[in-house]
């Protein structure tokens, strides 16, 4: 199976279009760190316009929040909630697009069971979403580090601010890029599902996205009947608790506790609620493709 795996992505990789999306990533981070460089501080008292009523913020305070850290916060904001495109792109082609140029009957001619056949598929559009990520770290963590330095990260919340200590924050990104990976991966798993009823790929893309964006719809709603009865199911309620990591908690005197996390039991909870997600889009996709018939 490794050596069909690397086959598989050797297939991903020499594609010019699964380039797109690491050049799509490229790009917006550079255009955020280009605008950050050079207009930071209007963005900063922009952030700041709400909370000036109830704080005081001198310009010490404001030049040490416009740091690396902050710079890679605003890009996971931004780019976590695109992505989800960009991993369709590739998991959503995995089977409709071996049916749509005719090989998909050879392939199956390998001395391999379908299971396994699935299994080697899937294992390369989640190594495919794991480069993506890996590249947008690259770029939007270690880069903005680089070019903007660090400092404590200061994280706005509609009840306040939290600060956290400059040696508290590295792990938190490392928590946040492992948590996208699962949540991004439940996306694969829906392309990839969604790939096998399909005989053209461009069908699971749109009918990915399509999904994605009404159940984020949903998710964003608040409506109390939507809050206890659909809102907790949806992938998409939890893709956002990432967030939960950069949430800290506080002593009764206020102060922020290095190495804590608030909310920890929900973090884990929507994590395990992903991974459900990802066990039941790819087991259906599994049974799905045992049973369908090629030869037609």
């Amino acid at each position: 199976m490794w050596k069909l795996l690397k086959i598989e992505l050797f297939k991903i990789f020499k594609r010019p279009r699964t380039y797109i999306a690491f050049g799509a990533i490229a790009s917006v981070v550079f255009l955020i760190q280009i605008a950050l460089k050079y207009d930071g501080k209007s963005y900063v008292d922009l952030l700041l316009n709400n909370l000036s009523g109830s704080f005081e913020f001198s310009d010490e305070f404001k030049d040490k929040l416009l740091n690396g850290y902050m710079i890679c916060f605003v890009i996971l904001n931004t780019l976590l909630i695109q992505m989800p495109l960009l991993v369709a792109l590739i998991a959503g082609d995995s089977i409709a697009g071996e049916a749509n140029m005719g090989t998909l009957r050879l392939s199956l001619t390998k001395p391999i069971s379908r299971t396994q056949y699935m299994l080697v598929k899937f294992g390369a559009s989640v190594i495919y979403t794991f480069a993506l990520l890996v590249w947008m770290a690259i770029l939007a963590l270690f880069g903005s580090m680089i070019i903007f330095g660090t400092n404590d990260l200061v994280v706005l919340r509609s009840e306040g601010i939290e600060q956290m200590k400059n040696f508290d924050v590295l792990w938190r990104y490392f928590a946040a890029f492992g948590y996208a990976a699962v949540a991004l991966t439940t996306v694969s798993a829906l392309a990839f599902l969604l790939s096998v009823f399909a005989e053209n790929s461009i069908g699971p893309i749109i009918a990915t996205m399509s999904i994605v964006i009404v159940f984020t719809i949903l998710s964003e709603m608040n409506i109390p009947i939507y809050d206890q009865t659909i809102k907790p199911y949806l992938f998409t309620s939890h893709m956002v608790a990432w967030k939960g990591f950069f949430y800290v908690q506080a002593d009764a005197e206020g102060t922020t506790i290095n190495g804590s996390i608030e909310n920890l039991p929900a973090v884990l909870r929507s994590l395990g609620i992903l991974i459900i997600y990802i066990g039941v889009f790819f087991s259906a996709a599994v049974w799905v493709f045992r049973k369908k018939d090629i030869l037609t």
